[in-house]
This record gives C-alpha cells, sequence and structure tokens, in this order.
C-alpha cells in the first residue's frame, strides 16, 4: 500500500467501542442494554467522520479485512442444513471454493463461494482463496447439479484472484475459467452474484457470471489489483493509490458504471464490525432478487442475462 494512513489505524476508536459492547454483552449489568445502544451510537459517530474519506486504497484493506466475514460465515448464518460437495470428478478437490445444496428460505439453493480461512494453516490449506482449475470445475459441477433440478444458484465472491501456480496452469486455468463463463452464461436457473470482500479479476469472474450482481459498499471488484496495475502500469508500488483511484474499483463506481445492479449497505465501520448485522442485509436483498428472478420465464432470464452483459463496457463519444 502506498505512505497514505492505513485503515486500521484509522479504526482504532471504532475497535476499542466494539470490545466494550462484546465486554458487555457477556455481563450482568442491568443497564447493558441502554450502554451498548449508546456505544453503537457513538460508532456511528466515529464511522460518519472516516467514511467520506475513505481512499480506494483504503477500501481496498477494508475488504480484505482479516476479521471480514467469509463465505462460511454467511451460509452458517442463511442457510439450514448445507451439504458440501467435493472434488471435481477430474483431478482434486480445491478448498479454496465452497460449492453445495442447503435450503435458504425454505427452497434447495446452489451456494458457491471463496473462502480464505481465518488461521494461518487454514489459510495456507485453502490457498488464500485462490482457486485452481478443479475449483471452478467443482462449482460449474455444482451448478449443472442445481439447473437438472431447478434450484437457483447464489456465489459469494471474496478473491485475489486465481492461482497463479506452474500447476494451475498445467491443469488449464485459462480454460476452466473461459469454460466457466460460456457454461454459466446459459444456465438455466437464476443466479444471484455477491461480492462479500474481494473481487479480483478472472478468479472472480468464473463463478461471477448471474442475472443479478450486488457487492457489499466496502468490497471492491476490478480486473486486477491495484498493487498489480502499479506493477505493469508504472512498475512502481508508489503508484498503488493512483492505480486503485484510476481503476474504479469502488462499488458507487460500478454502480454508475452498471457492471453491479445494487450495492448493500454495512454497518458503521464495515462488515466485520458487526457481522450480524451484515447476515441481516445480505439476506434482505438476496432474498429480494431471488424472489423477483425466480418469477421469470427461462427465456426470459437467458436473454437478458445476455443483454446485460452485452452492454458493459458499451460507451458513446461526443
Amino acid at each position: 500500500m502506498s505512505k497514505e494512513q492505513d485503515f486500521y489505524q484509522l479504526e482504532k476508536n471504532i475497535i476499542l467501542l466494539k470490545k466494550e459492547i462484546t465486554d458487555l454483552e457477556i455481563s450482568e449489568d442491568p443497564s447493558r442494554e441502554s450502554k451498548i445502544a449508546g456505544l453503537r451510537g457513538q460508532i456511528a459517530d466515529e464511522w460518519a467522520k472516516i467514511s467520506p474519506r475513505l481512499t480506494a486504497t483504503q477500501i481496498v484493506q477494508l475488504a480484505r479485512h482479516p476479521q471480514r466475514p467469509y463465505t462460511l460465515d454467511y451460509i452458517a448464518s442463511l442457510v439450514e442444513d448445507f451439504t458440501e460437495m467435493h472434488g471435481d470428478r477430474r483431478f482434486a478437490d480445491d478448498p479454496a471454493i465452497i460449492a453445495g445444496l442447503g435450503f435458504y428460505k425454505g427452497k434447495t439453493t446452489a451456494f458457491i463461494g471463496h473462502q480464505k480461512g481465518r488461521s494461518t494453516r487454514e489459510r495456507i490449506a485453502r490457498n488464500f482463496g485462490q482457486p485452481n482449475p478443479e475449483g471452478y470445475r467443482k462449482a460449474l459441477r455444482v451448478m449443472k447439479t442445481a439447473e437438472k433440478f431447478g434450484f437457483p444458484v447464489v456465489t459469494l465472491i471474496d478473491t485475489p484472484g486465481a492461482y497463479p501456480g506452474i500447476g494451475a496452469e498445467e491443469r488449464g486455468q485459462a480454460e476452466a475459467i473461459a469454460h466457466n463463463l460460456r457454461e454459466i452464461a446459459t444456465l438455466r436457473v437464476p443466479i444471484v452474484i455477491v461480492i462479500i470482500g474481494e473481487g479480483g479479476s478472472g478468479g472472480a469472474l468464473a463463478i461471477g457470471v448471474g442475472d443479478t450482481v450486488m457487492m457489499l459498499e466496502n468490497s471492491f471488484y476490478s480486473v486486477i489489483s491495484p498493487e498489480g496495475c502499479a506493477a505493469i502500469l508504472w512498475k512502481d508500488q508508489s503508484a498503488v493509490a493512483q492505480a486503485a483511484e484510476n481503476m474504479k474499483i469502488r462499488a458507487q463506481d460500478l454502480l454508475e458504471l452498471g457492471i453491479v445492479e445494487k450495492i448493500i449497505p454495512e454497518p458503521p465501520g464495515g462488515a466485520h464490525i458487526d457481522p450480524e448485522w451484515t447476515f441481516k442485509s445480505v439476506d434482505k436483498h438476496l432474498s429480494q432478487a431471488l424472489k423477483k428472478l425466480e418469477s421469470k420465464p427461462v427465456k426470459e432470464l437467458l436473454e437478458e442475462r445476455y443483454q446485460k452483459f452485452r452492454k458493459i463496457g458499451v460507451f458513446v463519444e461526443k
């Protein structure tokens, strides 16, 4: 990152206030409810001072926050009886991608998402949320199963990008991503995409084709990381802040460009400050999107999906 102030320095007071709330929640103080409400008001006031001044690189740091909820956290909160499916039936299982079926609002739904891991051991095991080709093939296998039985598909995106290792390239990383793009584009069931953290390049796009694309307000979505862009275009890591601003990675920018349809609000301080608040916010917008899509005939669904992606990148010169 650049020499600008770290987001982690900016959130110090919010973290302290959050700790006070956590301590009160397990205390026997008879007035804890009113005290917690007061502390939450202080967090909101503190965030109101910080959020308008956040730079693009600070948004990137917030999207990468180690305490931010991951795919399995959302599944645990929103989905009942989730059954994870493993393996791509060709090579191996990829722990960087979670895929399976569960009940959402009483209906069987396929949930697929990137998983980074919390501890060092888990992060290594899940390859820091960077999928190999077998991960994308597993995701498509679950999507095809959902299509066969008429189940809607929800994908949760949070990855720095597809894994660029030699083994991944030897097993057809680019082909796996391209194949997913083609196949998902014609999937005959509703697909809702939610960007919950990082949306990095083809690593995100390989499970990011859908009828409705939403993103949390402090997530980002880009063709490359700001660090990668600075290294390629400027050959200088001091240009990361400039790269992040020029790439238009913020949720509001992407909404205006027509790349996403909806921005999902986060609690004051970000998703990691109040995960339960975040889960409820995602739940509300996800259920609305699915309800709207499930009422459409398949032919109309596919045509609108096609037109949606055809419009991206179209511009008129005056």
